[in-house]
């Protein structure tokens, strides 16, 4: 089971679990973080996400502040790249596989102290995207 945040562009946010979210569906089942047990999972369709968060645990560390620089003298995996999503938010990180006619692409946050180990970004949800 992986935690995951799901990010709406229409703003709203759902914490949860799921166990089926592959890159190339159309969608995927999240059971929310404060359902009981045995509860029915909710389908998640990824055209309506801005993106989703795998993330350490839920409640994160509200003291942290983030950054957007890479750690020194640690060269990262992947290519670094600077996401601008459409609300104005800035992601910088590594991917392995941005290509823009996909519908999304994983990104690892350059800040290592991060809740966020890794997000799939979903590419209608961005205004900009490039290399850095």
């Amino acid at each position: 089971m992986n935690k995951v945040v799901a990010h709406y562009q229409d703003g709203h946010v759902l914490k949860g679990v799921t166990n089926d979210f592959l890159p190339a569906k159309d969608r995927f089942h999240l059971v929310p973080a404060d359902s009981p047990p045995g509860s029915k999972p909710a389908e998640v369709l990824v055209a309506e996400l801005k993106a989703l968060f795998f993330v350490k645990d839920f409640a994160g560390d509200p003291a942290h502040k983030r950054s957007q620089e890479f750690e020194a003298g640690k060269q990262p995996s992947g290519r670094k790249i600077r996401v601008d999503f459409k609300d104005g938010e800035v992601m910088v990180g590594t991917t392995q596989g941005y290509q823009p006619n996909r519908p999304g692409f994983f990104v690892v946050p350059a800040d290592a102290q991060s809740n966020n180990e890794r997000c799939f970004v979903v590419t209608a949800a961005t205004s900009g995207v490039s290399f850095v």
